[in-house]
Parts: structure tokens; sequence; C-alpha cells
């Protein structure tokens, strides 16, 4: 199971004299820092009009920036929003060869479907956005490899061309699309490309469940995408080392992640409603019915209900406006099996549940929240140290 780094960048309000710049400048110290520490992916999502939340509203120039300041960090997306009213395959392309010629072919490519709040900015129309996915996954890798691409489709349209630059991985980079329901794990298996799915709050083996789905997916793929199958899993999650338990709490760890859910929902108009009824059911946000943009509030969505379980508790709590401590989020996450937060020891245990349920990858959420920066980059050196070793070994069958 290999150590990857997932990276919003994020910083909540107030900021205290700090700016964007400053914050832009520890998202490249943190990867120097994974680069040291031997991890071997950095995910950077793209999203749009979302303060505080994330500034990743340029992915490929925070990539190229990590690209040219580390030296074995290979760079992927988490992935391009694909919807062809966010990016039309061509720029993708085009983009993503310019990066793979640039980190001298340390390139992935992963696509998302977006929803909510990115759907009512860009106007995608949400019927289309899953098959232009599809499609986006099947042109992308013919634009690298033939000499001159056409398409015709209802919605899309490029008369023949020589698409430039070519990438320098061969035959192209790997492929991956972001998942967060049945189909679109199937969807990936289908096409023959990675599964990049996260647990949210919602127990591991619910994320089982869905990786099983890619796996029907990937038995039944008969034309992939791309030239190459890619069978990998890469598994989403909060994680944060510190050297004990108290440390961790201290560094607000539980807390952030937190702060993270409800922040999602403000962010992309996802009423709290649903991020809460997901959580108590095992269910996951990227489903149509629950990225529709939200028109109006729902002013009972933080009411707390009898079959409350601790965690919506506390995080209508926290809506609500009171005030949570991180000792009492920290005893509040800490018997999830999904959130990796303490001393090394105890993160060994639970990621333990990632490689049961055959996650190849952990995408491991290092930046969220209040963390502070040096403490970001502790358990990065942490993790690499005393927790990658103990899980650096190949799967069976897993490509490298």
């Amino acid at each position: 199971m290999k150590f990857d780094i997932f990276c919003e960048i994020q910083r909540p309000y107030p900021w205290n004299g700090r700016d964007e710049a400053s914050l832009f400048q520890e998202i490249l110290a943190h990867a120097r820092a994974a680069d040291v520490a031997g991890f071997d992916t950095w995910w950077q999502v793209e999203h749009h009009g979302a303060p505080e939340f994330s500034y990743a509203s340029a992915p490929e120039l925070v990539l190229t920036a990590i690209a040219m300041v580390t030296e074995r960090l290979r760079v992927g997306h988490a992935g391009v929003l694909a919807p062809f009213a966010i990016n039309t395959p061509l720029r993708v392309a085009e983009r993503g060869a310019t990066l793979d010629v640039l980190s001298g072919g340390r390139f992935e490519l992963g696509l998302a479907k977006s929803g909510g709040k990115e759907w009512e900015t860009f106007g995608v129309q949400p019927d289309k956005a899953r098959d232009q996915v599809r499609d986006a996954l099947k042109m992308i890798p013919r634009m690298w490899t033939e000499k001159e691409f056409s398409w015709t489709s209802a919605d899309y349209n490029v008369p023949p061309r020589e698409i430039v630059p070519k990438p320098l991985q061969q035959p192209h980079p790997r492929l991956w699309q972001t998942c967060g329901s049945p189909e679109s794990f199937f969807m990936a298996g289908e096409l023959g490309v990675g599964a990049l799915g996260t647990t949210l709050l919602s127990p591991v083996a619910f994320l089982g469940q869905m990786l099983r789905e890619h796996d029907r997916g990937l038995a039944a793929c008969q034309e992939p995408a791309g030239k190459v199958v890619n069978a990998q899993k890469g598994c989403f999650t909060f994680v944060h080392l510190a050297d004990s338990r108290a440390e961790a709490i201290a560094n607000g760890a539980a807390w952030s992640a937190l702060w993270y859910v409800n922040a999602a929902a403000v962010a992309f108009k996802v009423p709290r409603r649903v991020w809460y009824d997901m959580i108590k059911a095992g269910l996951h946000p990227n489903s149509a019915r629950d990225t529709a943009a939200l028109t109006e509030r729902d002013p009972h969505e933080t009411d707390i209900l009898p079959d409350d379980p601790p965690v919506v508790v506390v995080l209508k709590r926290m809506a609500q406006g009171q005030t949570i401590s991180h000792e009492e989020a920290h005893e509040v996450l800490e018997p999830l099996d999904c959130v990796v937060i303490g001393d090394p020891d105890h993160c060994i245990g639970k990621l333990r549940g990632y490689e049961a349920i055959g996650a190849d990858r952990m995408m491991c959420m290092m930046q969220f929240g209040t963390i502070p920066h040096a403490a970001v980059l502790k358990s990065i050196a942490l993790t690499g140290r005393h927790v990658a070793p103990v899980f650096d070994r190949q799967r069976e069958g897993t490509p490298a």
C-alpha cells in the first residue's frame, strides 16, 4: 500500500494577517517535505468559488510548481472537473501532456464529475455530466497517442487536428476517476481506470463495498478507455500523526476534520442534512440526487435528532455555532475506523483497516482546517519515517 498526499489548499477564517501568498508557500513546503519523506503522489483537487475550503482553482499551475520544487514526487489530479462546460477534453489533454513533460514523466490524470455549486457556476447540465466524464476518459488517451484526432458527438466536436504536446510517459499517463457512488466505482472499473474514493466519515467497510464495485467493473471491462488498464484503488481520509495522542489533540486535527465536513456543505451548496444523513447511513455525497445545487436552506437541518450518532451531534452543534473543544472533537472521532489521527502506532492500527479492504494507495489529507503549518510538516515526516515503511510492499498484481 503506497502513501500519497491529498490536498485541498485550505485556510479557515480569520487569517490573522496571513494571506493567500503565504498559504501557497506553505503548500510548496509540504510538497518538498512529502518528496523527502518518500510519499508517492501529490493529488491536487480542482474547486472554484470556495473560500476557506479550497484555493485550488488552478490545479495545473500548483502541480507544475510542485513538480519544479521536487525530484521524485508524482503529481496527480484528483481530479480535473470534466463536464465540458468546465474543462473541455482537448484543453485537459494539452495541459496534462505539458505537465507530464515539465515534470519529467511524473503526471497522473484523474477526472471528476463535480456537482452542486460548480455545476451552477459553469452552467453544467447535470443529466449529461457522467456521460461527459466517460467520453473525456475515452478521448484524452487518443489525443495523447494518435497523430491526428477527431471527434463528433452531440456535446462535443473536434475537427481533425494534431494535438500537441504529447506526454513523456508511454503509452500515456495513468488514468483515474474520482468516485463517490456504486455507479461511479463500477464505471471506473468498466473503463479500465483507477478509482479514487473517500470515506468522508463513513465506515471503512462501506468504502470496501464500493471498491468491490470497481472490481466488478474491471471484470466487465472489454474496451479500456486507455491503452493500459489501471486496476488500482486510492482511498482518501483525514490523516494526522504526532508524537503522542495529547499532541494530536493539541494540534486540533479532529476539530479540523469536523470543520471540513461542515465547511464542505457550505462551499458546495449541498444541504448539511444530506451530509449528516450520509454519515448516518454510510453513504457518499457524489450521487446526482445529493449534488443538486441548494436553492433554500432548511432552518431545521441542524436540529439534533434522537437517532443521531455522536459524530453527527457534534457536527450539528458546531454548525449551530457552539464551541467544540479539541478534546471533545478527538473523543468523538477517535472511535471511527476511517479517521487516522494520533501517534504512529495508533495510526498504523487504523490503516490496517484500509489495507484489509484492498486499498492500493492511501491519499492522506494532511493540510486541513486549522492544523498549524509546523504540525503538518511533522505529520508528513512521521508518516514517512514510521508508518509508510510498515505497508511498503507491492500487492500481488498491482502496478508499481
